[in-house]
């Protein structure tokens, strides 16, 4: 081996293998397990009752409708302009006073991720890098990965309480409200990620007036829309609140999980100016940022979804696809504590069925989880979150005698 040879290696010698992702490496584990009652409650996507990825009938028409008729030209940098309104449709409402009068900058962007990432991305070049940024605690794991590959600081608030497996109100409210004047609130506009545990409408008033009086601005992270309760509405009413009561909001916004596009990568970022000239001027912002960290979005799930919200038939068909999958969540949730009881749990595991969305916060321990995995091949996240979606009618019984061997 020559020395030319040996130095052009030693470059990369510095570095060292990095962590498996600890919900992707989940599935590498579970793909590898060849024990028949493996069941995998970590990646959060959602299966039918047979355990298989499930694509939605009115995906598969829209697909059908666009096929051969679409050119595969660059869409602009905001976006495909029909998904850019169907998209601001669905979170605000149609009629709403904040589309009639344009005060909504939004640009396409990479699913939820790419959508948070940019919109940290503004928040650092328009308010700066010491602005606090408030998350939750616990929160969903890429979240603290984002801000600091942004340049930013995440600070902690305590939101679940784990006694009693329930919001933790008071301790929110209070770091709420001792945080800096105009720092940024992160919350999870229905179904939070990893607790399950949504404020009431109440909670939600008392979260907005505390936000409110610090002038902090707030970051919806919007992965659920009808997905959570089965009612896209429902599922908005946090956000529409909010800007009802005129606190500043910037949203990240998914069709990953309520229209299935998971791989298409197909999301927003938005921001609710004051007027239709602030719109202007943040929306030129925004495009600014997304020339050089991706140019402009991918078009085919943009296509998709515009497709779907814009023709009413299909509309009404998604509206009743979406409520079918929230609504076999929230049997599964019902089922699993069931099954629970049956294996004779005597437990209060009554926090699954109040909880809603994709994931339950179930309690156990990381020593539980551990024990779940290596005997009973059931993988979870360490921090006891499960992915209901997982849970089918053929493997609750088995999921709830392995979760009461391991917490009895």
């Amino acid at each position: 081996m020559t020395a030319v040879s040996v130095a052009r290696r030693s470059v990369w010698s510095h570095i060292e293998k990095g962590p498996e992702d600890p919900i992707l490496g989940l599935t590498l584990a579970y793909n590898n397990d060849t024990n028949p009652n493996k069941i995998n409650l970590g990646v959060g996507a959602y299966r039918d009752n047979e355990g298989k990825p499930f694509v939605l009938e009115c995906v598969r028409e829209a697909e059908r409708r666009i096929a051969g008729t679409m050119n595969h030209e660059y869409a602009p940098i905001q976006g495909v302009p029909e998904y850019i309104k169907v998209s601001q449709d669905l979170l605000f409402g149609a009629d709403s006073e904040v589309l009639k009068n344009h005060r909504v900058a939004t640009v396409q962007s990479l699913s939820g991720t790419g959508s948070l990432r940019l919109g940290f991305e503004f928040i650092k070049r328009f308010f700066g890098d010491k602005i606090q940024i408030l998350v939750s605690d616990p929160t969903w794991g890429n979240h603290f990965n984002i801000i600091r590959d942004t340049g930013l600081t995440a600070t902690k608030l305590a939101y679940w309480d784990p006694v009693n497996r329930k919001l933790d109100l008071p301790r929110l409210i209070d770091g709420i409200n001792t945080a800096p004047d105009g720092s940024v609130l992160m919350l999870h506009t229905c179904a939070h990620n990893p607790t399950g545990m949504d404020p009431t409408k109440e909670q939600w008033g008392e979260i907005m007036q505390v936000t409110k009086a610090k002038r902090h601005l707030c970051f919806f992270d919007t992965a659920y829309q009808g997905f959570a309760s089965g009612d896209p509405e429902l599922d908005a009413w946090s956000v529409r609140e909010f800007v009802a009561n005129n606190v500043p909001v910037m949203y990240a916004q998914s069709f990953a999980k309520n229209i299935g596009l998971y791989g298409q990568r197909t999301g927003s970022f938005g921001v609710v100016c004051d007027d239709r000239l602030q719109m202007e001027a943040v929306l030129s912002q925004l495009k600014i940022l997304a020339r050089p960290m991706y140019s402009n979005p991918p078009v085919h799930g943009a296509r998709i979804v515009s497709t779907i919200l814009a023709d009413p038939a299909l509309n009404a068909d998604w509206r009743k696809e979406v409520k079918q999958m929230a609504d076999r969540i929230i049997a599964m949730r019902s089922m699993l504590v069931g099954a629970l009881h049956d294996a004779g749990s005597l437990h209060d595991w009554s926090h699954i069925t109040k909880q809603i969305g994709m994931f339950s916060f179930t309690g156990l321990t990381p020593k539980q989880v551990e024990r779940l995995r290596e005997e009973y091949h059931v993988y979870l996240t360490g921090d006891g979150r499960i992915s209901m979606a997982g849970i089918t009618s053929k493997n609750v019984k088995y999921l709830a005698e392995s979760i009461h061997a391991v917490s009895a």
